[in-house]
């Protein structure tokens, strides 16, 4: 009777609580929630998979592409957030040329990322490129909020909302958003209003704020985890300040990371949407919160996805009037600007005057008005190819959205810029072959000098480099007074460093460098390739007797040329031969044993050839020395190294050996 009133009273209980009269919580067992958050950072303005600059499709970027992750990850788990991490509105010929600079349209990024559902986005330094009133427009037109925790006015308020608070399956998620703190380096001119803190600081302040108000606290950075510049733009030190921190996504930098600093979760893509960072949580319920209880990374590569039919259908107004932009021929060329790599992978511009680099330094000189121009290579294979010259051709040789600026400059501060210019190089060491660049230094740093003749000797260390500097003919005194040509960019960092002091005498904002090249090659109608060959490199010995197998093997592919870990510096480490000797990259054939005839008598006879015989009966002997090469002594004691290495039976004249004794005929 009893179990019977039980099981009833259970039933009635049930069902007066499924219906709700009584109000008692139930709570299930280990109740857990799945949350994901996808991720994008330095998209550069690439909506299409498609390269404005050749012209063609793509496969491995463009927000269409990045597009179908995010579709696919959403129908995964409907639980997800996407965030961009900045470097988003600038970067394209669409971006730059057409849209960043027409306040009266619509931004056509900014409208495709609303269409894509963003959940916030940080600023990057490159919204920054064209003035204060284009994020003003940029912050109204998105549908999603625009963090920048740690830009404030000069006058106190902040410039952007430091942080968001979201909600997602009851799981509350606070993200903070950073910029990168150096952009006064950068873009100077254009943020004379506003001040940047260090990302730790401003980090501290607000996980403070937030750290009992969330459950998990994202952290939205566009700085690279490790220092550029300094502390100030570390997040791996806003990180182990603040193990608050659940999830931190980096940028900048343009590089793949994937990791743990510490408890906090770590990503970060490579530029233009080639990635997506993907960082899935699993949380569990804890009382009224809910705790973490396993998280991790990984990057998708879009390459493995389609583009978004539905999203090129989107933005397809925005991509053909791009396309109609670049149809017009603006000029002729008559022959490549570039000349081609005798090194694969070492481009020529960097190591030697072309005529890409004398075209834009002579537009600079041209609408400044300056003595003395400096410009660099943004792209490795920067080129102006022979025929129609179109406004992409212009991109590819110059990609910034730089305005062009004359200074005055004292003779020292020249040198001092020049020198740090050419720290760009390795140091020379006996034994190589090529050149290389220093991989610590961006290509886009590397600034080449129109108006002056110099040499850069790469003999010497660092800061020593810069000789035989003259200016129309004579020695440069460092109280000369020159107008410098530089771009804005340029301008700022050169400042920040204390190289250069003045502020411009002329600076062509709103025009860009692009307008005025694309002008100068209009105005000439048909362009041919000069070159000055105003400066050049030496103190470096190249001519080795086996550096022709050497260079040969490297174009065949046989031999690498070493780049950057980043994969963003080319060329980070000279080809050395007995460094190559070492690692059995040299064939044996080529490494014979050297076998040296000696004697004590004053008379040596060799056969030098089937038919003729020589005597020689003063002699001396030399010991080689670790660097030395046959045709460097044979120099010294003015002969050749043909005819030395034939007098001493060398069967690889190639390789010699410190230790090793070579006899020199006297006569």
């Amino acid at each position: 009777m009893y179990s019977k009133s039980k099981r009833l009273f259970s039933l009635i209980l049930s069902f007066l609580l499924a219906i709700g009269i009584f109000n008692i919580p139930v709570k299930a067992e280990n109740e857990t929630v799945h949350l994901t958050i996808l991720g994008t950072t330095d998209l550069h303005a690439n909506i299409y998979n498609w390269s404005y600059e050749d012209g063609k499709e793509v496969d491995d970027l463009g927000m269409t592409k990045v597009y179908s992750v995010i579709k696919a990850v959403r129908e995964e788990n409907p639980n997800t957030l996407l965030l961009d991490n900045g470097d988003t509105i600038q970067g394209t010929i669409l971006s730059d040329d057409l849209y960043n600079n027409n306040l009266d349209l619509s931004h056509p990024v900014i409208d495709v990322m609303n269409f894509m559902g963003y959940d916030a986005m940080t600023l990057g330094n490159h919204e920054f490129n064209f003035g204060l009133e284009l994020i003003h427009k940029i912050v109204d037109e998105a549908e999603f909020p625009i963090l920048g925790a740690n830009i404030r006015w000069k006058d106190g308020p902040n410039f952007a909302e430091p942080y968001i608070i979201k909600e997602v399956a009851g799981i509350k998620i606070g993200i903070i958003g950073l910029t990168n703190p150096n952009i006064p380096r950068w873009d100077g001119p254009k943020v004379t209003e506003l001040e940047f803190e260090a990302i730790n600081v401003a980090t501290r302040k607000y996980v403070g704020e937030l750290k009992d108000k969330v459950d998990v606290l994202v952290v939205l950075a566009h700085s690279g985890l490790d220092s550029e510049y300094g502390d100030a733009d570390s997040v791996r030190l806003a990180i182990e300040e603040n193990p608050e921190i659940d999830v931190a996504i980096v940028g900048h930098a343009h590089i793949s990371v994937s990791e743990m600093v510490g408890n906090t979760v770590v990503g970060g893509a490579r530029d233009a949407g080639k990635q997506v960072i993907r960082f899935d949580l699993i949380l569990e319920k804890e009382g009224d919160n809910w705790a973490i209880i396993d998280k991790k990374v990984e990057l998708i590569d879009v390459a493995a996805y389609e583009a978004s039919e539905e999203l090129k259908e989107y933005a397809k107004e925005y991509h053909e009037a791009t396309l109609d932009f670049l149809e017009e021929v603006i000029g002729q060329a008559t022959e490549d600007f570039h000349p081609a790599s005798e090194v694969k992978g070492i481009p020529e511009g960097q190591i030697r005057d072309t005529a890409v680099m004398d075209l834009i330094n002579d537009v600079q000189l041209k609408y400044s008005g300056a003595d003395i121009s400096a410009a660099a290579l943004f792209q490795p294979s920067s080129n102006i190819s022979k025929g129609d010259i179109t406004y992409s051709s212009i991109f590819d040789i110059y990609k910034y959205p730089n305005t062009l600026v004359g200074v005055e400059v004292t003779g020292k501060e020249l040198k001092n810029y020049m020198e740090w210019s050419a720290s760009y190089y390795n140091t020379y060491k006996p034994g190589d072959v090529t050149i290389s660049f220093n991989p610590n230094i961006r290509g886009y740093n590397y600034d080449m000098f129109q108006g002056v003749e110099y040499k850069i000797d790469i003999s010497k260390p660092a800061g020593e480099r810069i000789v035989d500097l003259t200016f129309k003919g004579k020695p440069v005194k460092d109280d000369d007074v020159f107008k410098l040509a530089i771009n804005n960019y340029r301008l700022s960092g050169l400042q920040s460093m204390g190289i250069i002091n003045n502020e411009p005498y002329f600076d062509s904002d709103p025009i860009s460098l692009r307008s005025y090249i694309a002008q100068y090659i209009r105005e000439l109608g048909t362009i041919e390739p000069n070159v000055d060959n105003n400066w050049e490199i030496i103190g470096a010995d190249l001519d080795h007797p086996l550096r022709d197998y050497i260079i040969e093997q490297v174009n065949l592919g046989n031999i690498a040329i070493p780049t950057s870990e980043d994969g963003r510096t080319v060329n980070v480490k000279s080809l050395n031969v007995y460094e190559l000797i070492e690692e059995g990259l040299i064939p044996d054939e080529l490494l014979t044993d050297i076998e040296i005839e000696e004697t004590v008598t004053d008379s040596i006879v060799v056969k030098e050839a089937p038919t003729a015989e020589y005597t020689f009966s003063k002699y001396d002997e030399y010991v080689v020395k670790p660097g030395d090469v046959l045709w460097k002594i044979a120099e010294k004691f003015n002969t050749t190294w043909q005819r030395l290495a034939e007098f001493n039976k060398l069967k690889n004249p190639h390789l010699i050996f410190p230790g090793q004794k070579i006899i020199i005929p006297q006569n």
